[in-house]
């Protein structure tokens, strides 16, 4: 199990990434959450298998149409356990 945090920058806030990211990290069985920055970026936090974990990457990279993503800075470590609180089961959740 490892952790990757992502911070995604671009025309990202006002389009549905954080709805998106969550149906796709669910979509993978990952725990972890997403949320908005003050900043205009989006942060994504997720547990879960590496291969999985670079799939979720690899779709944030992109976005969902309407998007556009102009960098998606990668933050890889090894798991912490539960990053939304769950407990230790997979969820993944918007927290802001």
């Amino acid at each position: 199990m490892e952790r990757l945090e992502l911070r995604i920058t671009g025309r990202v806030q006002g389009v549905g990434f954080r709805w998106h990211a969550r149906q796709e990290a669910q979509r993978l069985g990952l725990s972890g959450w997403v949320r908005n920055r003050s900043d205009g970026s989006v942060q994504l936090v997720a547990e879960g298998e590496r291969a999985l974990l670079a799939a979720l990457s690899d779709w944030a990279a992109r976005g969902p149409t309407g998007s556009r993503v102009d960098a998606c800075e990668a933050v890889w470590s090894e798991a912490a356990g539960a990053p939304d609180g769950s407990g230790g089961t997979a969820h993944f959740r918007i927290v802001g």
